[in-house]
């Protein structure tokens, strides 16, 4: 019997990078549902919490990009 011989082209930093996108997905997700919330519980401070959000988002951003030149990198 012979057998198989399975190739996998490609660097595995790419698999590395993929797993690591579900954290900064969640981030995402996470900032954006609590602005909702905060915003159904008290409207008036829609602009305060958007301003943070924004910032909270290119933070948890920030570390995708990080991670995908590493990725490159590495």
């Amino acid at each position: 019997m012979e057998l198989l011989e399975i190739s996998i082209s490609g660097n595995i930093n790419m698999i590395g990078y993929a797993i690591a996108t579900i954290a900064p997905a969640l981030g995402v997700a996470w900032i954006f549902a609590s602005v909702i919330n905060g915003t159904a519980r008290q409207p008036e401070a829609r602009g305060a919490m958007m301003s943070t959000a924004f910032i909270g988002f290119a933070v948890v951003e920030a570390l995708a990009i990080i991670a995908i030149a590493l990725a490159f990198v590495l």
